[in-house]
């Protein structure tokens, strides 16, 4: 398992297509009401545009569900040359600072096992996994300034398999990206990513896009981000619980099976949900500790907190 999870998590080395594309701050009117949605943690997005509720975790019952969940356990450097050792010990269910239920990543500056910092990675392989719908997570960042990469994404169920990136991936928000850093907006900059094919003279096919927003998403409060991923696209958007009429910040076709690199290839099958919080590594352009100056003193610590993870289908 870990084998495999090393060669998937080689994901981020992007060859093909320039990895940032920075897009205009969206705009639109605010707008709250909803068709419905589930009881519990927000409502999100809701039961929208013909979508139900097929899955989800409120993280409201105190310790993680493993029925749900699968923790991962190394210190490989994901194939980006990462800082973190991932532990079980880093993932927790329980209250933030508002009382509300949660799923609980902490990064940490600590040594262990020749890493100087831990932290933690969990994903819902084996557990569930499904074609198309609408997946949301509402997620409370932490301040990346500087060396944290907080991520929300799903992998190709068939990556043990197939290997990646034939399996298909789809990073639905990550932040900490170096661009954002150069430029002094990291707690706005972000971006969304699809990767997938096979390496061909060294390249294999991706499309990335980053948004520098309008507000900060690092603000101590939490933010939605929605993938709507049907036959014929990748949509994603920020915060659609509260501007459901915006732009998405990401989108790309995948309904073209012209050739063995096309899209519409490899995004019509099952995928699994993930959630992790890296610390340094090529995404970052932070590669030594002394660099990771989110987490300066030994014992300090960051949080990424998920309110609730949601997944609607049609039909």
């Amino acid at each position: 398992m870990e084998a495999a999870l090393k060669l998937l998590e080689m994901k981020k080395i992007l060859f093909l297509i320039p990895f940032l594309s920075l897009a205009v701050a969206c705009s639109g009117n605010l707008n709250t009401g909803e068709e419905g949605g589930p009881a519990g943690s927000g409502t999100g997005s809701g039961e929208t545009d013909g979508y139900k509720l097929v899955w989800e975790d409120q993280f409201n019952d105190g310790a993680l569900d493993e029925s749900k969940w699968y923790i991962e356990v190394n210190g490989d450097g994901g194939g980006n040359q990462e800082l973190q050792y991932y532990r079980a010990e880093n993932i927790s269910v329980g209250p933030d600072e508002d009382g509300n239920g949660c799923l609980i990543i902490t990064a940490r500056r600590e040594n262990f096992n020749g890493k100087s910092f831990t932290s933690g990675r969990l994903n819902t392989s084996d557990r569930y996994e499904f074609t198309h719908g609408k997946v949301e997570a509402s997620i409370k960042l932490p301040s990346t300034a500087n060396g944290l990469w907080p991520a929300f994404w799903l992998l190709g169920a068939d990556y043990d398999t197939n290997g990646w990136p034939r399996c298909g991936e789809i990073d639905i928000m990550e932040m900490g990206n170096s661009a954002g850093i150069s430029s002094g907006t990291q707690d706005r900059f972000f971006n969304g990513a699809a990767h997938w094919g096979f390496y061909r003279d060294g390249a294999y096919p991706n499309y990335a896009n980053s948004k520098t927003n309008s507000y900060s998403l690092q603000d101590g409060e939490f933010h939605l981000f929605t993938l709507i991923w049907d036959e014929n696209s990748l949509s994603m958007y920020l915060d659609m619980d509260k501007y459901p009429d915006n732009a998405p910040y990401y989108k790309m076709d995948i309904n073209d099976t012209s050739d063995d690199w096309s899209t519409g290839l490899y995004f019509h099958h099952d995928f699994f949900i993930i959630f992790n919080l890296a610390v340094g590594g090529r995404f970052t352009g932070i590669l030594n500790a002394s660099g990771i100056t989110a987490l300066p003193q030994d014992g300090d610590e960051a949080k990424m907190y998920v309110d609730y993870v949601r997944v609607y289908q049609k039909n």
